[in-house]
């Protein structure tokens, strides 16, 4: 399978999405604390706007914003 190669830009765009997966997971994890610890209420999920924005950022910056196609592309090739 090729190797692809990104620009600093693209790796940034990369980077900034592959913290937000992260975030989001954790954001959705279950929560399950220590054995007899009652679970906390479900609140609804949030991102902070930071992590959003930086990705929005990386992603304009690298001209991908709004060509999902070309981003996911990289994306796969880089981290599959």
């Amino acid at each position: 399978m090729p190797t692809t190669v990104l620009t600093d830009r693209e790796r940034t765009a990369v980077q900034a999405y592959l913290r937000l997966l992260h975030t989001v997971r954790a954001v959705y994890d279950d929560g399950a604390g220590p054995p007899g610890v009652p679970a906390a209420p479900l609140v609804p999920p949030a991102v902070p706007p930071t992590v959003l924005a930086e990705a929005d950022q990386a992603l304009t910056e690298a001209g991908l914003s709004g060509n999902e196609e070309a981003f996911f592309h990289l994306l796969r090739g880089w981290h599959p």
